[in-house]
């Protein structure tokens, strides 16, 4: 399978003591570059062009973001501000997603992940918010409908945070199907089940405590049936692992063997529908060592070295 990655997303940073900090993705290439029987092909992300991004947002938050002339940091809200490197870590992250969209359609490889931040998922179509900057995994989509001509896109997204940016930037495109099991309540406050789109939003929110027993029961009857009916061509995961139960930002109780079911039952769906095509985003994260053991899991499920 391939890894997309590049080293300025780690130069990325807001500030001294932030929890999204350039360690976590440094922790991540060091757990799979230590797999020496898993079989990646890396590669280096390229950076996201302005056509690709003002597809998912609008001129005035590409300028913000592509044009800062920061010498220090750039604060744009409470949570979530910029280095020097931030503007070009954006670029490359949503760029990362771009390229695995176009190589898992046009090459051998069928799946792909990127190893990439900032996270994306809760920048909305106008705003950074959220540790965000760009909207990695909706470029990636959108760029899947623009320029590869699909019909049907689904991203599934188990961060422990309700993607908010994802869901405003698709909630009136049927394209898009949008399914997302996050804790609630808890930032950003958004995913109630009655929010659903033009019928292509599905939100789960789970109580605080959740384990995986209760993951397992609404993918089984809700995400995994609404997945196969939807028949995507192209399947992305926003694959954040703050659902741990060690992740110091959130209270659900998943182990890394939950983030395995969930990355296989996927697969099951893309191998359905999609000739096994995945794209699957690095988003949150929190505690180093679950972030270890979980990205080790889920990459090596998606390369098919588990049973």
């Amino acid at each position: 399978m391939l890894l997309f990655t590049h080293p300025v997303c780690i130069r990325h940073s807001a500030g001294p003591g932030h929890p999204e900090s350039p360690q976590r993705l440094a922790t991540v290439l060091q757990a799979l570059h230590e797999l020496d029987d898993l079989e990646l092909e890396w590669r280096e992300a390229p950076r996201a062009q302005r056509e690709q991004l003002l597809r998912v947002h609008t001129p005035e938050l590409v300028s913000r973001i592509v044009d800062a002339a920061i010498e220090h940091q750039d604060r744009i809200d409470a949570d979530t501000a910029m280095n020097a490197d931030s503007p070009e870590a954006a670029r490359h992250a949503a760029g990362a997603v771009v390229a695995a969209v176009d190589a898992v359609l046009g090459e051998s490889s069928k799946v792909a992940f990127c190893a990439v931040r900032p996270p994306g998922h809760h920048a909305t179509r106008d705003t950074a918010m959220g540790f965000c900057l760009f909207n990695s995994v909706a470029v990636g989509a959108a760029h899947a409908l623009a320029k590869h001509g699909l019909q049907r896109v689904a991203i599934v997204d188990f961060d422990v945070h309700h993607g908010n940016g994802t869901q405003d930037i698709f909630q009136n495109d049927p394209r898009v199907l949008y399914v997302s099991s996050h804790q609630a309540p808890l930032y950003p406050h958004t995913g109630h089940a009655h929010e659903t789109g033009v019928d292509n939003l599905l939100n789960l929110p789970l109580a605080e405590g959740a384990a995986g027993d209760r993951i397992q029961e609404i993918y089984r009857t809700r995400a995994l049936p609404t997945l196969r009916a939807f028949r995507p061509q192209l399947l992305f995961i926003s694959a954040g692992f703050d659902a741990h139960h060690l992740d110091p930002l959130a209270g659900l109780n998943l182990e890394a063997e939950d983030f395995i079911w969930l990355t296989q039952e996927l697969m099951k769906v893309a191998d359905e529908c999609c000739e096994g095509r995945i794209v699957s985003v690095l988003e949150g994260g929190y505690s180093l060592a679950a972030l270890r053991e979980c990205s080790i899991a889920h990459v090596a499920a998606l390369a098919g070295m588990l049973d």
